[in-house]
């Protein structure tokens, strides 16, 4: 290759690199104007409160059963480790205490998120992408109607409220699951599995546990309508769009887990 082919890749790579990054920059403002649009629009609460109770009934009633699953299951997975590892050792309560801090703390919040990416966030992305490329979001502008205020903030103020219920739903569950386990596999009565959650277990421990579902019910909501309203491309842009709030809302889950640990460090 000779000189100027290597100055000109050179400045096709520069080129390239400029425009994504001014796509992301894009990006990136392009969703700060959304968040600004829906703290606007929640001034008009006798129009996206009907909708929001709706969206609620769809993100929290039906997920109850699949949410219930996969928090069990993770309760009885972290049960059947803990008696796996058990010795003469370890105080039988310790069992409790394992089960109690790994689900309240991390696989019902985890758990619940996961879940609610695939099921909720997909959804969302591919109602949202479908309008989009439909022209059924441009509709409402021309009708006169705020797309933000009817799709966007119903959806987050949903994910805000029925997350949270959802988690706790799901601690209970891996408990009791934890618990039922512990009884069948290890040498654990009832009375020491309660001693060691009891030992483990401190009020802010259920707020922080809520505290994640309020981030990660809010953050899968709100980054699947931008993938939504953000699709082009017909058919294979909605596919994209789905794709992008499902990978997307997963990393977001994954970043707040990794931030709000730090408050159960400092207040825990």
């Amino acid at each position: 290759m000779t000189s100027d082919a290597l100055v000109s890749a050179g400045f096709d790579g520069l080129s390239w690199l400029g425009r994504k990054s001014l796509e992301v920059l894009r990006a990136v403002g392009w969703t700060a104007n959304l968040l600004w649009a829906c703290v606007r629009a929640l001034r008009r609460p006798r129009v996206y409160l009907p909708l929001t109770f709706a969206q609620v009934w769809e993100i929290g009633i039906g997920s109850i059963p699949l949410v219930l699953l996969v928090a069990m299951i993770a309760g009885a997975v972290t049960s059947e480790q803990t008696g796996y590892q058990y010795s003469s050792t370890i105080p039988p309560w310790i069992v409790g205490s394992v089960v109690t801090a790994s689900v309240i703390t991390e696989l019902g919040p985890m758990a619940t998120a996961l879940v609610l990416v695939g099921r909720v966030g997909a959804r969302i992305g591919s109602e949202l992408g479908a309008m989009t490329v439909s022209e059924q979001i441009s509709a409402l502008r021309t009708m006169g109607r705020d797309p933000v205020l009817h799709l966007v903030v119903p959806r987050v103020l949903a994910g805000v409220v029925a997350v949270p219920a959802l988690v706790a739903l799901a601690d209970l569950g891996g408990m009791w699951a934890g618990w039922a386990l512990a009884l069948v596999r290890t040498p654990v009565t009832s009375a020491e599995f309660a001693l060691g959650a009891q030992a483990y277990f401190r009020p802010f421990v259920m707020w922080f546990s809520l505290l994640k579902g309020v981030a990660f019910g809010g953050s899968i909501a709100f980054i699947a309508c931008v993938a939504g309203l953000r699709a082009t491309g017909g058919a294979a842009g909605v596919g994209r769009a789905t794709t992008l709030s499902v990978v997307a809302s997963t990393v977001a889950v994954m970043v707040w887990d990794l931030v709000l640990v730090r408050l159960l460090e400092v207040f825990g």
